[in-house]
């Protein structure tokens, strides 16, 4: 997709100065409810999502398509795109509350139109609901699809996308996938087959360390191997052999 229009002084269109709070290797960070000064000094250090960041610019090559599977906050994704120059990026985050925030992020950095948003939860199972229950909390951190709907703060309905209807537009060739739990029934019915490399956190919280060796076991099968370099028990960065 080609990128964003430049406003005057060469910064991207609709961005405002005055709204940046916080940098993570050139991307601009506007100010958010979800923002706390903890967060912000992790942002600015480098270390909020470091691992993921790190594991994606080691594997991304320039020109590639890329799935994100859970913006958060949309760092992450901010960074791949203004550092690796993918050719189409398709993000998906299924809490409607982050998107505004997330919009923000990629209008500051003139992203908008190279990473493509979507509001969705993309399934890989055979049969799929056209919506799901989504439960939000207080901190975004801990509304997932898998939470608690009595300490939620409201559960609502989120539409789903199909995985193979996506793997025919797009063809991606690196997932990053950070779901808070809905990793693993992702993975059990994912065709993996064209991609090249993955960056994934795992939450064994979710489903046990069970749950987390079959996710391991899935992708070892499907022919990756972590990189032990960038690699740790929670997250794995993998490419494909050969």
């Amino acid at each position: 997709m080609a990128g964003a229009g430049a406003g005057e002084g060469g910064q991207p269109s609709g961005r405002d100065a005055s709204l940046i709070v916080a940098h993570c290797m050139g991307v601009d960070v506007p100010a958010s409810e979800f923002l706390n000064e903890v967060r912000i000094q992790r942002i600015n250090a480098g270390r909020y999502e470091g691992q993921e960041i790190a594991g994606a610019l080691a594997v991304v090559r320039p020109g590639e398509r890329i799935l994100e599977l859970g913006a958060g906050l949309g760092i992450v994704g901010a960074v791949v795109a203004r550092n690796r120059a993918p050719a189409r990026m398709v993000s998906f985050e299924a809490n409607p509350v982050l998107i505004p925030h997330i919009e923000n992020l990629y209008r500051q950095n003139g992203l908008e139109r190279t990473i493509e948003l979507r509001n969705a939860v993309l399934f890989s199972a055979p049969e799929r609901p056209a919506a799901v229950p989504f439960h939000v909390h207080n901190s975004f951190l801990g509304s997932s699809l898998q939470g608690d709907p009595a300490r939620a703060r409201e559960t609502i309905s989120v539409p789903t996308e199909s995985f193979d209807s996506l793997r025919e537009t797009l063809a991606p060739e690196v997932l990053i996938m950070d779901i808070e739990g809905g990793e693993l029934a992702f993975l059990e019915h994912a065709d993996l087959s064209g991609l090249r490399a993955v960056v994934v956190e795992f939450h064994p919280k979710a489903y046990g360390v069970a749950g987390m060796r079959r996710c391991k076991n899935i992708l070892r099968a499907a022919g990756f191997s972590p990189l032990g370099e960038l690699s740790t028990r929670l997250v794995w960065v993998a490419r494909r052999e050969g």
